[in-house]
């Protein structure tokens, strides 16, 4: 028998603690190498802490919302190694007489069958449908209460109304009028993200000298390359040709030439990068996030388009490492996906300038004389004007636009 601590894993030098999210486990439990035993939520990511071996959760030391540091002992896992080895031996020995005995296979499947079939019926008992989570939620009701009365039977809203009516006669003026009644309120704790969030924006806000500076840049040429070629590049590469590879390339291609964008400020010195790391913009469940496309100036179009699904896919899903997003020179927001027409996008320090995209739109412009309708797109440019003066800033984003107006030159890198 020993005992092997649970230990946070080491945050990067960025984050300064992280917070317990949740307990998978209780002391007591069996757990099995490889199983998920605790969450930590940092400002940028969910840390998952496996089980190192077969065991029992011990002790929990640490409880959920406790802030942890690199290298905090958070819990101990009770190891017993002949356990392990019989439990080897005897899943060996089983599946060997198993394997010889084809009558018991055959009753561990018909068994098997059965008990999934029963948990299937059972599952479909205890799903709730979206009006009674809202109810549920709305007012802040004991879910399990429900399930625990309502165990054998499916669980309707008429059933919950009455079971709180049962409990608790105070509810009862609530539940006869919920469908008239609108005007209730809770508090709900801030996330280490949101809170992270906050703290950032304000910092930006106060830190910085920070300046916005608008264009339009006309889209028909990138429309129709996708158009034309969105197919055959999607059944080559796997992947959509979407807007955000040109605006990437584009970015990278401005960078190249006007390196103060590209640059932060250390103090009393300024720090230019000499690579190009650039960050997406990505809306999650927990909150806005900037994962980086490391090094994009050595990736093509698909190498983008396939980095921003994956990058955004684990964002979604919670599922984006440290290193996913630690860094970053220069950061690229698309509120046009949400319908955005124009913004000011705030800084993400210590980044000396973002990029905003817009919603693209018809619209009617003087072309040598005449009004045509164009798909126009507002581009925002904001910037820390410390490091950054009007004419850079302009100049950058006229580049921006040029290249994105004419999108040979980004493919042909010229």
């Amino acid at each position: 028998m020993s005992i092997l601590e649970i230990i946070v894993p080491d945050l990067p030098e960025s984050v300064v603690d992280a917070s317990i999210s949740i307990w998978n486990k209780k002391p007591g439990d069996q757990v099995n190498i490889d199983e998920i035993l605790v969450e930590i939520e940092t400002d940028k990511v969910i840390i998952e802490i496996p089980a190192v071996s077969n065991g029992i959760l011990e002790t929990i030391l640490e409880d959920k919302n406790s802030v942890v540091k690199s290298r905090q002992v958070i819990g101990l896992l009770k190891i017993n190694n002949d356990f392990n080895n019989n439990v080897n031996d005897n899943n060996n020995q089983d599946q060997k007489n198993n394997d010889n005995n084809p009558d018991q296979k055959k009753d561990i499947l018909i068994n098997q069958q059965q008990e999934d079939l029963i948990k299937e019926k059972q599952e479909k008992k205890e799903i709730l449908t979206p009006s009674i989570r809202r109810f549920i939620a709305k007012y802040d009701l004991d879910i399990s209460k429900i399930k625990n009365d309502y165990s054998n039977q499916r669980i309707t809203m008429e059933k919950v109304k009455n079971l709180l009516e049962y409990h608790n006669n105070d509810n009862r003026s609530i539940i006869n009028n919920y469908s008239n009644i609108d005007r209730v309120e809770k508090s709900v704790p801030m996330t280490r993200l949101r809170k992270r969030i906050a703290e950032r924006l304000i910092a930006a806000k106060n830190s910085t000298a920070m300046l916005t500076t608008f264009n339009e840049v006309n889209m028909a040429s990138i429309i129709n390359i996708r158009k034309q070629y969105g197919d055959l590049f999607e059944r080559i590469h796997g992947v959509r040709l979407g807007f955000m590879s040109f605006y990437v390339k584009a970015v990278i291609e401005a960078l190249k030439q006007y390196p103060e964008i590209n640059a932060f400020i250390d103090g009393d010195n300024v720090i230019y990068h000499n690579y190009f790391d650039v960050s997406i913009a990505i809306s999650t469940p927990r909150g806005l996030i900037t994962p980086i496309i490391h090094d994009a100036d050595h990736m093509n179009m698909a190498d983008i388009e396939k980095k921003i699904k994956d990058l955004s896919t684990k964002g979604r899903d919670n599922k984006l490492k440290v290193e996913e997003l630690t860094g970053g020179n220069f950061t690229i927001t698309n509120g046009g996906v949400f319908g955005s027409l124009m913004s000011t996008p705030i800084l993400n320090p210590p980044q000396s300038a973002i990029l905003g995209m817009h919603a693209i739109q018809d619209r009617p412009v003087a072309v040598q004389g005449e009004v045509v309708i164009l798909p126009m797109m507002y581009l925002a440019l904001s910037y820390d004007h410390r490091l950054i003066d009007g004419r850079e800033a302009i100049g950058y984003l006229v580049k921006i636009k040029e290249l994105l107006e004419d999108p040979i030159r980004l493919l042909l890198d010229i």
